[in-house]
């Protein structure tokens, strides 16, 4: 039997571990007390890299070398088989060729070694035949209860215990109160990530690279970094998500324990996904659904690798914020105009000052200064090193804001250094800890943190990123809204997603529109007819002008075959339209399963919303909302979530479509009630789930909205074949 944590129960780790008072089953991976390096040699590059960082960390633990000729290695006595060793290990980094590792990992198991990092290539991502191979890697590691880190990996370091297992060179940190841990897919980005990370003065307390994940990935990395008490946030670089239920799991779990994960993730051209798919054999996913996956799970996404540590950096320093938004102070009026617009670019808001605030800043500046935010503090600070702090007391008490920025440099050079430079950063410190509040110093443009720089720091004990302007505003504006993400965050697991899914199986409009009515999603009252006699007879019956609609499960773009007649009057002009649409249906469609036509009162103007359902591959099933008939293709204007939503969420939906003053009134329609219309998207996509795994998608389109009249108009399912 496989224990927790082993290749073959991977999958359901952060679901199945007790993590009250044990040991984590990862512990002895990532936090080795003795480590073997098979097939070491002093020609390898690895080898003199993983040797060199033992001693730039200062690793204490037990260091092993296993060379088949035996003698000595970088000055270290080896042995020539793993056996040789003679005592256990906790783990070993695999530096052989690929096709010997198939013998290697047996020889592990019978030494007692139950973790290995592979450093080789040429698995999964190499095409075919590396795919077999690394499934026979992964067969070998569930036979002999071996956890993997890799293939295709530079491996792990464990700065926190000072115990690296990583094959490329490692900076010494410098950074005291390190918070934030790295893990990627890629190991030469995690390498670059840190020299970064240090060149801001960041500490890190795990780096970690998975690599191709034959079995830990970065799941299950996640799931140890939650118990591990020095990392406050984690900052992750994917090119795909291979186990989502696992992945799910992890974060929400993070999320629920107050740690932060911000996410780099590739994959939103058909040129990423190429590259991707040749680097790393993975494939990459819909991006617009992990979106909704980053908003389901209390992710906070950015686009570059610096938004990847600094963001990272600022939510480990701050955590978990109030509501609010942003207030930001400098000595210059021009950058505070620079500061206003990252911020509107940000979508982060700076509320105005209160009275009470405006009042202590009016008796605080110099006449020829203007309380307002941003704040210009003006260049009587210069002439007066107090006035900084003053004005930063007095903007940090505001309510409104749930963080405070102030802008100023810490000198990185001997010629940046003053006295005075000193004065007001001391009076920042001392009134950041004052604060009941986030304050942060950070500097104009991005600045590198020299020895001075910390020397400096630790004077004075400013709270201070190097970040510049730019970066800070956008990791700001990241930390508020994970903030808000962590109070709405939410399990997953719903009953609606657990319905083993109806008998039913409607395809065409009618029958879609029929279920949906049952499910409580009102519908237009129309009526299926098999001839032009019935159509004249339901439409004199209705009284008003009329729409005919062709109904077949195999004709889901009626207007593409001429299967529609809108505003028709008069028992003739239904006659014909009934008799056009059937010729022009069997025409376009001659083997079409026509189930008549349907006719139903038209509408008076309102505004046409798009609401489907899908079942996405990895996440399972979404909805998108956008504005519907024809513009649904044409302007792309759509907001997605995955099922199931609640009404609130649906109204978040529509408030975030680009067209959303459609639903106010534009130009004398009625205004939508939003509320009603957001309660029906959610009926929707609770009647998705209802329908079972089968059903591929649901659309409505379009749902016809005015006022507090919402009818979906038209409906089409689409079903996965029948099993053979």
């Amino acid at each position: 039997m496989a224990r927790p944590g082993a290749a073959g129960d991977l999958g359901i780790l952060s679901s199945t571990t007790d993590h009250d008072g044990m040991s984590h089953p990862l512990a002895a991976l990532f936090s080795p007390r003795s480590i073997a390096f098979v097939g070491a040699t002093e020609r390898s590059v690895w080898t003199r890299a993983a040797f060199a960082n033992l001693r730039t960390l200062g690793y204490d633990g037990k260091i092993f070398l296993v060379n088949r000729k035996g003698g000595e290695v970088l000055g270290h006595p080896a042995v020539r088989m793993i056996r040789e060793i003679g005592e256990p290990v906790d783990v070993a980094l695999l530096m052989v060729p690929s096709e010997t590792l198939l013998d290697t990992l047996p020889e592990l198991s019978a030494a007692g070694i139950r973790n290995a990092i592979i450093l080789s290539a040429g698995f999964a991502e190499s095409g075919a035949a590396g795919r077999e191979l690394q499934e026979r890697l992964m067969a070998l590691a569930r036979e002999h209860d071996i956890s993997l880190l890799g293939p295709n990996c530079l491996g792990f370091v464990n700065y926190t215990n000072k115990a690296p297992v990583w094959t490329v060179s490692l900076r010494p940190q410098r950074a005291r109160d390190a918070k934030i841990a790295i893990v990627s897919q890629s190991g030469a980005l995690a390498a670059q990530m840190s020299y970064f990370a240090q060149w801001q003065g960041i500490g890190l307390t795990y780096m970690v690279s998975t690599g191709n994940e034959a079995g830990v990935g970065v799941a299950q990395v996640i799931d140890y970094l939650v118990d591990d008490p020095a990392t406050r946030s984690i900052a992750l670089f994917l090119e795909s998500v291979r186990d989502a239920p696992a992945f799910a799991r992890a974060c929400l779990r993070a999320s629920q324990a107050g740690k932060p994960i911000v996410v780099l993730k590739v994959g939103s051209s058909e040129v990423t996904v190429r590259s991707a798919q040749a680097h790393t054999g993975s494939l990459v996913g819909d991006d617009r659904v992990f979106d909704a996956v980053c908003r389901r799970f209390g992710l906070v996404r950015v686009t570059s690798l610096e938004d990847l540590i600094l963001t990272a950096e600022v939510l480990a320093r701050w955590g978990k914020l109030p509501e609010g938004g942003l207030g930001l102070i400098s000595l210059s009026g021009g950058l505070c105009e620079i500061a206003a617009d990252r911020a509107a670019d940000a979508g982060v808001s700076l509320p105005s000052l209160s009275s009470a605030t405006s009042a202590r800043l009016a008796a605080a500046l110099p006449n020829f200064g203007t309380p307002h935010n941003p704040l210009d503090v003006t260049g009587g600070a210069l002439l007066d090193p107090s006035l900084l702090e003053k004005s930063l007391d007095a903007v940090a008490a505001e309510p409104e804001f749930a963080a405070v920025l102030a802008v100023l440099d810490v000198a990185s050079a001997a010629a940046d250094d003053s006295k005075l430079l000193r004065q007001l950063l001391a009076g920042v410190a001392a009134a950041q800890a004052r604060a009941d509040r986030a304050t942060l110093l950070i500097s104009h443009t991005v600045r590198p943190f020299t020895e001075l720089s910390e020397e400096i720091i630790e004077a004075t004990g400013c709270n201070y990123l190097p970040c510049g302007l730019e970066h800070g505003i956008r990791a700001v504006a990241r930390a508020i809204e994970w903030s808000k993400l962590a109070r709405e965050v939410r399990s997953s697991a719903n009953d609606k997603c657990a319905l083993p899914g109806l008998d039913s199986r409607p395809e065409s409009e009618r029958q879609v529109l029929e279920y949906l009515q049952a499910r409580g999603v009102p519908v237009v009252p129309a009526k299926v007819v098999n001839s032009a006699q019935e159509a004249v007879h339901h439409a004199s019956a209705l009284g008003s002008l009329v729409a005919l609609k062709i109904v077949s499960p195999d004709i889901p773009h009626k207007t593409e075959v001429g299967g529609v007649k809108l505003d028709i009057t008069g028992d003739a002009n239904v006659a014909a339209a009934y008799e056009q649409i059937l010729t022009s249906a069997r025409r376009a469609v001659p083997d079409a399963r026509i189930e008549g036509v349907s006719v139903g009162p038209m509408r008076e103007a309102g505004v046409e919303l798009f609401v489907g359902t899908m079942r996405d591959p990895q996440w399972g099933p979404v909805i998108t909302v956008g504005l519907g008939g024809v513009w649904v293709e044409a302007l792309r204007d759509t907001s997605l979530r995955l099922l199931p939503i609640s009404q609130d969420d649906a109204l978040e939906m529509l408030d975030e479509l680009r067209g959303k003053a459609l639903l106010d009134g534009f130009r004398g329609t009625p205004a939508v009630d939003r509320r009603v219309a957001a309660a029906v998207i959610a009926a929707i996509g609770d009647a998705a789930l209802a329908l079972g795994p089968k059903l591929v998608s649901l659309e409505i389109n379009p749902l016809r909205a005015s006022g507090e009249r919402i009818e979906a108009l038209d409906g089409w399912a689409e079903w996965s074949a029948p099993s053979a």
